[in-house]
């Protein structure tokens, strides 16, 4: 199929789905029946149903080539939106247009005949999803080393565990060349081994040119495949923008009470006028001096009150506030421009205007992108909290690391865990971006990618060639 360049791949407009909920199964009968008989006995009818919105008011457009994350708390409505995009559910109000082949990572293997084996199974699948007989022929050798699932192919899939049966699904799906991918916390199948060659798989398709729709709980997940990202919650749309922006806005209200999730709801969707318009990172703006990269090693470690977030953004505290989160050397002295290699402390302060139980402290340093790099607690399990922390105590924290980071800006959040009043540790206050710092550059570096690795090249010539 050709696509015009000049449309979006997909464009949802005030899209709405109601389901009609009845407390009795007799309701369902009384409402086909009863309603209607009262309109020709000139009676005033009534409902015996509920309306349920799964979602309201909805608009978007995704570019060609654009892949976007659909994310929110369970049962907010983002498995309801994708199968609406892909056609198996038929929207209450509103549109969508869908311009490409659709590949959909759904329910994987629903359409799964359990009596066939999964040879037949593939060439049904694949004749769904568009692809002629010839073409599943070139493609079944590709398809049947995806899914690794052996000889098992050959045989009937009511034999398969329900790892192989997804592994084959998700296999049939990636390998058709869509032109619009949609990802339904499909990602979570299989073994670790598998799972990054899901994710590599991805990424190939989206190099490709693909348009990518993709729902997660993670994060990081989000972070890490997107361009941008939808927040849904109870069938609204709070807000769209980058996905660092939308991830911590979903963790502030996946992680507020009950008694808060309003405000904080409210409170996103007033920011979300602001969102496309903010900076992708925070780091300071160049100017005519800054020193070029190759000569910036006689820098050192200072620093910089310019430099703060401006992406802070706080948990609902629970009885527990973080204050003055701040770098320094191991001497005390302010920094947030650091050398690699050297040793620092993050401090923060947290006060208590309410008893806690089983309480630690935690650290994380993320990229500009949001992905995590790694962090710290003050104890490795609840056995090694703190049993019990009385109201009004304050506390400071300190995390001594070693930078073994390469230059570029980062972000350090901040977290202290306790016993909620269901008994299962929760977050009693999460700071995200609570502080930033810049590791400055090395001349003559050759190191990449966000970590340090203390790796040399070395490069000798074989057989007689000769090095330039």
């Amino acid at each position: 199929m050709t696509i015009s360049k000049d449309t979006a791949a997909v464009r949802v407009r005030e899209l709405g789905k109601c389901y009609q909920i009845y407390d009795q199964p007799q309701d369902r009968l009384k409402q086909s029946l009863l309603p209607r008989l009262s309109r020709v006995l000139g009676r005033q009818s009534r409902d015996y149903f509920h309306e349920f919105w799964a979602l309201r008011n909805v608009s978007f457009d995704i570019g060609h080539g654009e892949t976007v994350g659909i994310i929110g708390r369970n049962g907010s409505g983002k498995s309801t939106l994708l199968q609406i995009i892909c056609g198996t559910l038929t929207p209450t109000l509103g549109e969508v247009q869908v311009e490409g082949r659709v590949a959909a990572l759904l329910e994987l293997g629903a359409g799964f005949n359990p009596e066939f084996t999964g040879r037949e199974n593939v060439y049904l699948n694949a004749r769904v999803l568009g692809l002629s007989r010839d073409e599943i022929d070139q493609r079944f050798d590709a398809i049947a080393e995806f899914a690794d699932i052996g000889q098992f192919v050959e045989q009937p899939t009511k034999t398969y565990s329900s790892g192989m049966v997804v592994r084959l699904a998700f296999s049939v799906a990636i390998n058709v060349d869509p032109e619009i991918l949609i990802v339904d916390e499909a990602l979570a199948v299989g073994d670790e081994r598998f799972q990054r060659k899901c994710y590599s798989r991805i990424e190939e398709i989206k190099a490709n040119g693909a348009t990518v729709l993709f729902v997660s709980h993670s994060g990081a997940a989000v972070i890490e495949l997107c361009d941008r990202a939808i927040l849904l919650d109870d069938g609204m749309q709070l807000a769209m923008g980058t996905p660092k922006q939308i991830v911590g806005r979903y963790h502030r209200l996946l992680y507020a009470t009950p008694e808060q999730r309003s405000d904080v709801r409210n409170g996103i969707l007033a920011e979300a006028g602001t969102l496309l318009l903010a900076p992708l990172t925070d780091a300071p703006a160049a100017t005519p001096s800054d020193k070029p990269a190759a000569v910036e090693n006689d820098m050192e470690e200072s620093f910089d009150p310019s430099m703060a977030p401006s992406s802070t953004m706080d948990y609902a505290p629970k009885g527990v506030e973080i204050a003055e989160p701040a770098l320094t050397t191991l001497s005390g002295e302010p920094v947030n421009n650091l050398r690699r290699g050297r040793s620092y402390i993050y401090r923060y302060e947290v006060r208590f205007s309410a008893a806690a139980s089983n309480v630690r402290f935690g650290m994380m340093i993320k990229t500009v992108a949001g992905v995590d790099l790694g962090g710290a607690t003050s104890a490795a399990t609840s056995a090694g909290a703190l049993a019990s922390v009385p109201a009004g105590a304050v506390y400071s924290v300190d995390f001594r690391f070693d930078c073994r980071l390469n230059a570029g800006i980062y972000f350090l959040n901040a977290g202290v865990l306790g016993t909620g009043e269901d008994g299962a540790e929760t977050f009693l206050h999460r700071r995200l971006d609570a502080a930033m710092f810049r590791v400055l550059p090395e001349a003559g570096d050759t190191a990449t990618g966000p970590v340090f690795f203390d790796c040399v090249a070395q490069i000798a010539p074989l057989g007689g060639a000769r090095l330039p």
